[in-house]
């Protein structure tokens, strides 16, 4: 097989430290360049066509979906993405990735994902990369969708939580926390970029660090200083603070 170009994308240095290592122990590897931003991967996109690219999916200044689809019809990479958060999964794989690399990944995880890598990069060139890439381009410019699904990651394996199945969801630091009946799943996410991806018809943000599903409401009382009591239908109580109360009318009582 011919040489095998690869660019690696990532903000973190060691994250392309390490990735870089494990390609140059491969035979028929080649990195052709290293980016360490989005805006920068999507430039050198515009010039250089690697075979493969390695992409991390959240990066300051424009995200990894953001780079792909800044992709024009010259550039045919196959998309490895490489993020430590596992809840990207499912959207990955709808913009027709290769395949996704959740960190930390040891050796022999990296090893089979670009063997099939590979092996794959034989049977489409000449064949049918450029569609491939004309499905991936058509999936991100469809309007987003709200998640009917959250990956988790717990002990080495992945598992979907139903958005319909969540109660209530608190912040906690750069983790978030899902109520679902007796059980809670902590996710590796920022509140704010949560929320982007529920739907808003039933999750309401309540507080700087809840987010409630609003079918869960049972009750609503006035409370200190414009804030309210948001009891649910499980017994749990929450606060909505008076910064929210103009939501709360509009979104879940439909008044004006």
């Amino acid at each position: 097989m011919e040489r095998v170009s690869a660019l690696i994308v990532d903000d973190e240095r060691l994250a392309r430290k390490r990735i870089r290592r494990f390609l140059c122990a491969e035979p028929g590897m080649e990195v052709i360049a290293e980016c360490e931003n989005g805006p920068q991967a999507a430039a050198f996109l515009q010039e250089r066509r690697p075979d493969i690219l390695f992409l991390d999916i959240q990066m300051p200044g424009l995200d990894g979906f953001g780079v792909v689809q800044s992709l024009n019809s010259g550039v045919r990479p196959m998309i490895i993405f490489v993020t430590a958060f596992d809840d990207y999964a499912v959207r990955a794989f709808e913009v027709h990735a290769f395949d996704y690399l959740l960190k930390p990944f040891d050796r022999k995880r990296f090893q089979e994902t670009l063997q099939r890598a590979k092996s794959q990069l034989e049977r489409l060139r000449g064949g049918d990369m450029g569609e491939r890439l004309a499905a991936l381009m058509e999936n991100l410019r469809e309007p987003k969708r709200a998640v009917d699904r959250i990956a988790i990651r717990s002990g080495g394996h992945v598992f979907f939580v139903r958005t319909r199945d969540i109660d209530w969801i608190e912040a906690a630091d750069n983790y978030v926390c899902l109520h679902c009946g007796p059980d809670t799943h902590i996710l590796r996410e920022t509140m704010n970029a949560l929320e982007t991806r529920l739907d808003g018809d039933t999750f309401l943000r309540v507080h700087r660090s809840t987010i409630v599903n609003v079918d869960r409401i049972k009750e609503l009382q006035p409370w200190f200083r414009g804030d309210y009591r948001i009891l649910l239908q499980n017994g749990m109580e929450l606060t909505m603070s008076r910064s929210y109360r103009d939501r709360l009318q509009n979104t879940l009582l439909k008044v004006k």
